[in-house]
């Protein structure tokens, strides 16, 4: 959990319990998981028949919100009401304003208001945050994903390799909810307190350890020329699994934060400077000493072209794996 989310579940363990959790963000995984905690933990299984309700957005209105949670506890120091898909609500969720103002103390009022997120100008954000909890759930950027992988599987007590997180964080993307999910299928297949290998991601998500985009760019770096050949051709045979735009967006990000590292005065720092985890900065040494920053700079270039026409711009019948052949060309030449 971010450090936020997990105040927020800390103080509810305390018994710290706000009247109001206005959940909101881009990011569903954090919503989700406070909101499942309060559903799960605030009312003793007892208390919830009477006590606890889940509502949608797209079937009531903020009227109906408010009736509800201005309803007393039956046999029950409080009432749980749970709105989900708030956002469906996002054009007059701002009349919740006179509720916020003189919220129901005997209720706990949760509401989910996914991919999107309040004006802060407006009174209604405000008034929230003083009587109660405004949490943003924001997206993690990429290059944080390995790092929340390490956190959750640490919570657990297991362990994983540099390499490992990285082939799930490439595969899955940024979706945490779907990241937690594989996660959890491991756990149940690895002893607990085992490190999870490339070998056990392999086995068990379906990525293959020897032929993906990580092991491409580490090729390329190391101008390993006959390797990210069998790679691509690899991909051309599996393109549903190895979509050339993750490809390209992958080695883009690669050669522009290898310039980056060439432009470093002090490359002593350059984990810190490039956001990278310190086990990855050999690979970016080699690289530097087989592509010199002019020819970096055409590389990138090369790859915007490539990424362009596997939109269809000039190219529009090109297979994929022959768009990589010819980026591939651009590179080693």
């Amino acid at each position: 959990m971010s450090a936020q989310a997990k105040e927020i579940v800390n103080n509810i363990k305390k018994g710290v319990i706000a009247p109001i959790y206005f959940l909101m963000g881009e990011e569903a995984f954090y919503i989700d998981a406070i909101s499942n905690y309060i559903e799960k933990t605030v009312l003793d299984e007892s208390e919830k028949g009477f006590n606890q309700m889940v509502l949608y957005g797209r079937d009531i209105t903020i009227d109906d919100i408010v009736s509800n949670a201005k309803r007393y506890p039956m046999m029950s120091p409080r009432q749980v009401v749970i709105v989900k898909e708030a956002q469906d609500l996002s054009r007059t969720i701002e009349s919740l304003l006179a509720y916020v103002e003189n919220p129901q103390p005997t209720t706990v009022l949760v509401i989910c208001y996914k991919y999107k997120k309040l004006d802060a100008r407006k009174k209604l954000s405000k008034a929230i945050k003083k009587v109660g909890v405004l949490f943003e759930s924001k997206k993690l950027y990429e290059n944080k994903i390995p790092d929340f992988i390490q956190a959750t599987l640490d919570s657990k007590g297991y362990t994983i390799t540099p390499k490992a997180s990285l082939m799930l964080t490439e595969f899955l993307g940024t979706d945490l909810g779907k990241i937690h999910n594989e996660l959890q299928k491991l756990q149940l297949i690895v002893k607990p307190g085992a490190q999870i290998t490339p070998e056990i991601v392999e086995q068990n998500i379906g990525i293959s350890k020897d032929f993906n985009n990580f092991e491409l760019q580490k090729a390329i770096g190391d101008r390993n020329v006959l390797k990210a050949y069998a790679i691509i051709q690899y991909f051309g045979q599996n393109p549903k699994n190895n979509p050339i735009v993750m490809t390209v967006s992958l080695l883009y990000s690669f050669f522009v934060k290898l310039l980056k590292y060439h432009a470093l005065s002090n490359k002593a720092n350059a984990a810190k400077a490039l956001g990278l985890n310190p086990y990855f900065i050999k690979d970016y040494q080699v690289a530097a000493r087989n592509y010199p920053m002019k020819k970096v700079s055409v590389i990138i270039s090369a790859i915007r072209d490539v990424d362009m026409k596997s939109k269809g711009v000039g190219a529009s019948s090109t297979p994929q794996a022959d768009l990589l052949k010819e980026l591939l060309v651009a590179i080693f030449n």
